[in-house]
């Protein structure tokens, strides 16, 4: 089951975040693909739903130092 999830993600200040958010996502199981963009301030995620769940992914993206907006 491929799920995804858009969020809205503050304090990616240029390329060298995009690349921590994603590494750091792209460890972890289940997570398939991962697009951040620092000028939109949105990381785009692809994922398997049977493995790892959306809070998750959020609390990998405020552990790399990034804030994730409701």
């Amino acid at each position: 089951m491929t799920d995804s999830v858009k969020l809205t993600v503050t304090e990616m200040k240029c390329g060298g975040c995009e690349k921590t958010v994603t590494d750091k996502l792209m460890a972890e199981d289940g997570v398939l693909k991962v697009m951040a963009s620092h000028t939109e301030n949105e990381v785009e995620v692809e994922f398997d739903g049977n493995v790892i769940e959306e809070d998750d992914i959020i609390d990998c993206i405020e552990n790399a130092g990034f804030t994730v907006q409701d």
